[in-house]
């Protein structure tokens, strides 16, 4: 999912502001694991002064400087690709093979998604096929300490503070486990969203009356498309660029060559 943007930021200071009720950027930056310890005792302070839970900071106290989170960080080399070098790395061609069969198999699963949301299954698809190969690999970062991390570094503290306090909210509310695992970033469940846009869009779309955004390809699915409505998707609009609701698709990721190479996987599995 988008990790900059307009659309991914203001997701994440709402978050922020709901529950803290100002950005909370006091605890000081920085730019090794050196001042990580120091920081997450000041930050902990702050979260329980604005009403995070034990839960949660009980978890946060257990989390760990990611060195493999900044490494990836600094690292993003694949959106700097051609848009045919990008789909040729990320196996476009594959995913729209295996994506047609995953829409015949989930048929009933994307009509009432569709139904309810206006998203027809191939965005659905080549989002969920793109970020996690339809769910077989969902990272290998424990998503707590990776935006922990992210927020204390003074790249993009300000943006992944708003996530920080998503994750916290998610895991005080049962929503995740203080061990989830996730992407590099801190994405989790099967479409890759970040904490803050998770808090907001997730949706029980199996309707077993509780959201689990990494185990139910029904709820990662259905919280995508609820996503993407709430970012101006108009249902029958085309989704190529140019046309109404490729500006939705922009909302999910900030690159342009995933962009692209989303609304291109999305209209050969929608054929």
């Amino acid at each position: 999912m988008a990790l900059g943007g307009k659309a991914g930021w203001l997701a994440a200071t709402l978050v922020a502001l709901l529950l803290i009720g100002e950005p909370a950027l006091a605890a000081g930056c920085g730019n090794d694991a050196a001042g990580f310890e120091a920081w997450k005792r000041q930050f902990t302070q702050e979260a329980a002064a604005r009403g995070v839970g034990r839960r949660a900071l009980d978890a946060l106290q257990g989390t760990r400087y990611a060195s493999k989170t900044i490494a990836a960080d600094r690292g993003q080399k694949s959106f700097k690709l051609s848009l045919a070098s990008f789909m040729q790395k990320r196996g476009a061609n594959a995913i729209v093979s295996r994506g047609k069969g995953m829409k015949k198999k989930y048929a009933s699963l994307f009509a009432n998604i569709e139904q309810r949301y206006g998203v027809p299954s191939g965005p659905l698809i080549a989002i969920w096929g793109m970020e996690t190969g339809f769910g077989g690999f969902l990272g290998n970062q424990n998503i707590l300490s990776a935006v922990a991390t992210l927020a204390y570094d003074c790249r993009r503290s300000e943006f992944f503070t708003g996530h920080l306090y998503g994750a916290l909210a998610m895991i005080d509310r049962g929503m995740m486990s203080p061990d989830a695992i996730g992407a590099a970033h801190g994405e989790l469940g099967q479409t890759q969203f970040l904490p803050g846009n998770a808090l907001k869009f997730a949706v029980d779309g199996d309707r077993d009356g509780r959201i689990d955004m990494i185990r139910s390809a029904a709820d990662a699915l259905a919280s995508t498309a609820n996503f993407l409505r709430a970012h101006g998707w108009r249902p029958g609009a085309g989704y190529q660029p140019g046309q109404p609701n490729f500006r939705a698709i922009e909302g999910w990721n900030a690159a342009s060559v995933y962009q692209q190479a989303i609304a291109i996987i999305a209209r050969d599995i929608d054929g």
